[in-house]
């Protein structure tokens, strides 16, 4: 009567055809690439963010004198707080970093395809796709930002994030959510321009062509911690007025009253307080991320 019909054997250029549709796209990739990245780097670095923004919320002393170093909060924290206080706010960190630097490369990525069409970025083109770039992944986790310093600060008790989030919202609406945004994105869009465009300068001066493979990682990395360094003394001040609109948004209402503010209360020197420990950190975490990042994008067949 009826024959069964056997199933047509797939050839050779089928199977690579369909495997090639199971491909993750170019930009997921960029994605997960800077996730993972960012994971190792933020589960290394947290101590020096959380000195960071202790060092910048100390209360001036009444005489003006008696200025408290790095190593003098670490060891209060340490006899405190144990070692592991060292680490708090990490899980706020890593919420906020993980997807957060993957935007940031996917990003990114996205951006340079679209407009450098592969050839290598100018100086002006780094910085504008590091400002837009930051911008979207500054955006897009702010919420998990301001959670993120208050953790650090020691002075609120959050049960966790989503109690956070709840509580921040309840009391201080949607404005609490997004306190200091306009200071965050003064400090990361900038920090991401003038941190790419240094760090592509500096890589492009590398004659990678006749370094070792096994040296390029090395050269990247020390690109990376040049060109952090720079970045971190630039912005600075905005991270620091950033920190007091985050914890005080009753305070410190609008950037302009931030700055009177801190300028009353510490004088300039306030708008350079914890600057060792953060441009460590991020000279760091942005030097291990891009080593990191480019060598899983090499990995996986992608020009970064």
């Amino acid at each position: 009567m009826f024959q069964k019909s056997r199933p047509a054997l797939l050839q050779p250029q089928d199977v690579g055809d369909r495997v090639e549709t199971l491909m993750l796209h170019p930009v997921i990739k960029a994605f997960l690439c800077g996730s993972i990245s960012g994971t190792c780097s933020t589960l290394l670095f947290q101590p020096l963010d959380l000195l960071k923004t202790r060092l910048q919320t100390l209360q001036p002393s009444a005489h003006g004198s008696g200025r408290v170093g790095m190593l003098a909060v670490l060891l209060k924290v340490v006899r405190t707080e144990s070692i592991l206080g060292l680490w708090k706010g990490m899980s706020p960190s890593i919420v906020r970093c993980v997807p957060g630097i993957g935007i940031y490369f996917g990003t990114l990525y996205s951006l340079k395809q679209y407009f450098l069409r592969g050839h290598p970025p100018t100086a002006l083109e780094s910085v504008i796709l590091g400002v837009g770039s930051r911008s979207v992944a500054g955006v897009c986790m702010s919420p998990i930002t301001v959670i993120k310093t208050r953790y650090e600060s020691g002075r609120y008790g959050y049960e966790s994030i989503y109690a956070a989030l709840k509580s921040i919202y309840r009391t201080e609406g949607h404005r609490g959510l997004f306190s200091g945004l306009t200071a965050t994105l003064l400090r990361d869009a900038p920090f991401s321009g003038i941190y790419l465009m240094f760090y592509n300068q500096t890589k492009n001066l590398m004659t990678h062509d006749q370094l070792d493979a096994v040296l390029i990682p090395a050269v990247n990395f020390s690109c990376g911690i040049f060109a952090g360094i720079l970045a971190s003394l630039v912005t600075q001040p905005a991270d620091v007025i950033k920190t007091h609109m985050q914890l005080s948004p009753m305070k410190f209402q609008w950037i302009g009253q931030a700055v009177t503010l801190i300028f009353k209360d510490y004088g300039l020197r306030g708008f350079f307080q914890g600057g060792v420990p953060r441009a460590l950190r991020r000279a760091l975490m942005a030097a291990m991320a891009w080593t990191v990042y480019e060598e899983m994008m090499a990995k996986m067949g992608l020009k970064s």
